[in-house]
């Protein structure tokens, strides 16, 4: 075990690794900036014991019954060997897929240990790399490397040989109504996507193809309007995998950012808990609150400060690096003098005080 190694173990104070997964890999990048969560992400640090320790205990995640509910939608869409996916890929999108070799991965004979599923998923794609046999498997066994440790994932979609390129399909039980779907939910499994096709395209090049065997364009399957019947889009995840991939970058290079937390402070859970957090420099945004277990914990951070990251990213940006919302305010009515660097934010921040007044007068 290397220094780096070590300190990120002791950060964890004594417990339990937490488990990554293709949600909380693509959660990373809702909040490139944020030094906190790549910290305790990369310590594998439990952010929702560490939420609940602080006095701000998350409250986001799915319900039981969108989980049922989109276990049995995936069931359905895979049924008979993925039978009516395989239709609905020719159908909707026109792909050619004259025949179809079906792998269930969720266990190797009755084995169903992370390494041994995926050494088998190893072994099918290696084989449909040299053969170019049309093959979809189901629930593959993929592994990522997150801050030098491999993090295995589990999709809950198949990968599809179409054309000598993988698709990643991804099946969720949001509907698309009259062509259209929520963009947040896209946004949410377009991210998750792109982690698979990171790990995926990692096995790929391991085993001595190119990267672009495996489609920056994933497959999602979603429901059609008021019914429980599949639909299906094209959705390309480029932007996403150059966020995920920096950002895994990021982690793997994480020892400039433990350094400023003094020697021997850990998140171990206890009276010390919030100075060190608070060591980390943290990045709250409104959208935080849909995707990180500290979001309630960072807002009330940056309520007390007057920090203007709590307005949203759209408005930190117009407002060209001032980072004080009493600073916005002081601009706006007059009472502090515009520097050079801010004169037109100031101009435009007047104009909208005068407006504000003259609405309310």
């Amino acid at each position: 075990m290397n220094d780096l190694s070590a300190r990120l173990e002791e950060l964890r104070g004594g417990a339990p690794a937490c488990r990554h997964n293709a949600r909380t890999i693509a959660a990373l990048t809702s909040n490139p900036g944020c030094s906190r969560r790549a910290v305790l992400d990369a310590a594998a640090v439990d952010k929702a014991a560490v939420a609940q320790g602080l006095g701000f205990p998350a409250q986001f995640g799915q319900s039981q019954f969108a989980i049922t509910r989109g276990n049995a939608f995936e069931a359905m869409v895979k049924a008979n060997g993925c039978a009516e996916l395989v239709a609905l890929l020719r159908d909707r999108l026109g792909l050619t897929i004259p025949e179809v070799a079906y792998d269930d991965l969720n266990s190797v004979g009755e084995n169903t240990g992370n390494n041994v599923r995926y050494q088998r998923t190893r072994q099918l794609v290696g084989r449909a790399l040299k053969t170019g046999e049309g093959t979809m498997f189901d629930h593959p066994m993929l592994r990522l490397e997150i801050a030098g440790a491999p993090a295995f994932l589990e999709p809950d979609l198949v990968a599809v040989q179409i054309e000598g390129q993988f698709h990643i399909v991804e099946i969720k039980a949001f509907s698309v109504i009259d062509g259209q779907a929520d963009p947040a939910q896209v946004a949410a499994a377009a991210r998750q996507s792109a982690v698979y096709v990171r790990a995926l395209r990692d096995m790929v090049e391991e085993l001595g193809g190119t990267p672009d065997r495996v489609s920056h364009n994933v497959i999602l399957v979603c429901t059609k309007d008021f019914t429980n019947r599949p639909t299906a889009e094209m959705v390309d995840v480029r932007k996403q995998l150059a966020v995920i991939t920096r950002q895994l970058s990021r982690l793997t290079s994480i020892k400039d950012l433990i350094e400023i937390m003094p020697a021997g402070m850990t998140f171990a859970l206890g009276e010390d808990l919030g100075k060190a957090v608070e060591a980390v420099p943290g990045r709250y945004a409104p959208e935080c609150m849909q995707s990180c277990e500290l979001a309630f914990f960072c807002r009330n951070e940056s309520r007390a400060c007057g920090s203007v990251d709590m307005l949203g990213r759209g408005v930190c940006d117009d407002l060209g690096g001032i980072d004080s919302i009493g600073m916005v305010l002081a601009l706006a009515d007059g009472s502090m003098p515009a520097g050079p660097e801010h004169a037109d934010i100031a101009r435009v921040l007047r104009f909208a005080h005068q407006l504000r007044q003259e609405v309310a007068g």
